[in-house]
């Protein structure tokens, strides 16, 4: 069978299975618990054999979140042994954090020492980056907290904190007073903040440390710019390599969770999906649309030039994939080169609209599915302090779950969740991705006429038609 069928094929056979099984718990038919047993397991197996010649991380992932969901279901006991795969994936996760933080921010801050030269374009962009991506996480805020699609079961809740593993980390937060907060932001020894993940005081540090590689003369400054540059490069590499050991991680994690809880937690995943796709659109709709009509964008030629970036970002979960052609739609709509060469790149680094608010409602699901109440101050600290850890790292599919981890470790909260969300966290990360391009590509239309810049009845060539049917060079 050619291997364009395969897929499609074990699709049929995991929707048969899950028909089956699904009739008989609930006594509409009559079938031995070890053939719907033999029969999910087959399915799996097609599926893996649909699966193996790919090189799609995503299918390799959901193979593995389905086999551990079957593994915890059938065998629970053996089940909860494989946690030591999770928490080998965990511990090389967090080898990632700090450097990656460090040299993302001090290549965003530093990188653009020559602020000064842009002047007021640059100052207008920088406050649309923070409050438009601020109005996004109030808007992820909101949303989980509405829907509280963390909150599991209360038999699956005390399950987990049968577990010694949760209730160990749950007790080791002690309390604090505004001062502590305060005062433990701010790091007293940065190799003690790295080795502790404390992932606030690693992003204060390197913020402090890239205002002061701005400071100094372009001879000084060139050499550690370029060094944190290859550092920045070689951690998304890097974080692409641990990615590979994701399917195990994933399966281990999934496998100890249904053997240990059930499937309440995998139900609760897809609440979060759906709250997550709902929380965006609401945030297209009432601060993106309304953004559009104020600074009086076209919205017509905008949505025309904005639709294949946008689908690329979609399709390749990477935000970098879209760059070129989310610049060259802008300036076919009549933003000028200068405000798109400076206000596109500059937003990748701060201005992540969709992972902002992706990180809001994830992180809260966490503390949700912990049995954590956060106040609303203790929700804030924690979403700030993502929204700054994450500067720089849209270009990375799955690195916002790389800064997810680490952070929600800091706060003294369980990791298990966070594996729940990686088994769906492919679709989650191709509708924020999708939602940083739009965003990028808004605020550079606007910044262009917050200037003045923006030309109206500009009309550049149709991008589609010269891909369709592409010009000869020109002769010389």
């Amino acid at each position: 069978m050619p291997k364009s069928r395969l897929l499609p094929l074990a699709m049929v056979c995991l929707l048969v299975a899950g028909l089956l099984t699904a009739l008989s718990a609930n006594h509409l038919l009559a079938l031995p618990e070890a053939a719907l047993m033999a029969i999910r397991w087959v399915a799996l197996l097609v599926l893996a054999v649909a699966v193996a010649p790919r090189r799609s991380l995503t299918l390799w992932i959901v193979l593995a979140m389905l086999v551990g969901a079957e593994v915890g279901a059938d065998f629970p006991e053996q089940a909860q042994n494989l946690k030591v795969l999770s928490d080998v994936f965990l511990r090389l996760v967090k080898t990632i954090i700090a450097p990656l933080v460090f040299a993302t921010l001090v290549v965003g801050i530093a990188g653009h020492a020559d602020l000064k030269k842009v002047g007021r374009m640059g100052v207008k962009a920088l406050v649309y980056f923070e409050v438009v991506t601020t109005f996004a996480l109030f808007i992820g805020l909101a949303a989980i907290n509405l829907t509280k699609a963390g909150r599991l079961d209360p038999a699956v809740l005390a399950a987990a904190q049968r577990s010694n593993n949760v209730n160990e980390t749950i007790a080791a937060a002690p309390k604090q007073t505004a001062a502590d907060i305060i005062t433990h932001i701010f790091p007293e020894n940065i190799a003690k903040s790295i080795a502790e993940g404390q992932v606030l005081q690693v992003v204060v540090f390197a913020i402090i440390f890239a205002i002061g590689l701005a400071m100094v003369s372009e001879k000084h400054r060139r050499s550690m710019l370029e060094w944190s540059e290859s550092l920045s490069e070689v951690m998304f590499k890097f974080t692409n390599v641990v990615m590979f050991f994701a399917p195990l991680g994933v399966g281990g994690a999934i496998a100890y969770t249904v053997g240990k809880m059930g499937f309440g937690p995998l139900v609760n995943a897809v609440q979060l999906l759906l709250t997550l796709y709902a929380a965006l659109i609401a945030f297209v709709l009432l601060i993106l649309l309304p953004v559009a009509l104020i600074a009086r964008i076209p919205l017509k030629r905008f949505i025309q030039a904005v639709a294949e970036p946008v689908s690329i970002a979609f399709a390749t979960t990477s935000s970098e994939a879209a760059l070129p052609r989310a610049m060259e739609a802008m300036e076919s709509i009549g933003v000028p080169r200068r405000v798109v060469a400076f206000v596109m790149p500059t937003g990748y680094s701060f201005n992540l609209d969709g992972t902002t608010l992706y990180l809001s409602l994830a992180s809260i699901f966490v503390a949700q599915a912990a049995g954590v109440d956060l106040t609303l101050g203790q929700q804030l600290v924690m979403v700030f302090t993502l929204m700054l850890t994450s500067k720089g790292v849209a270009g990375v599919p799955r690195a916002s779950l790389v800064i997810l981890l680490a952070t929600v470790a800091s706060f003294n909260l369980p990791a298990w969740p966070v594996f729940i969300i990686l088994g769906i966290d492919a679709l989650m990360d191709m509708a924020r991705t999708a939602v940083n391009v739009l965003g990028n590509c808004l605020a550079s239309a606007v910044v262009a006429r917050w200037e003045g810049e923006f030309v109206d009845d500009y009309h550049g060539p149709d991008l589609t038609a010269a891909v369709e049917a592409p010009q000869p060079y020109p002769q010389h």
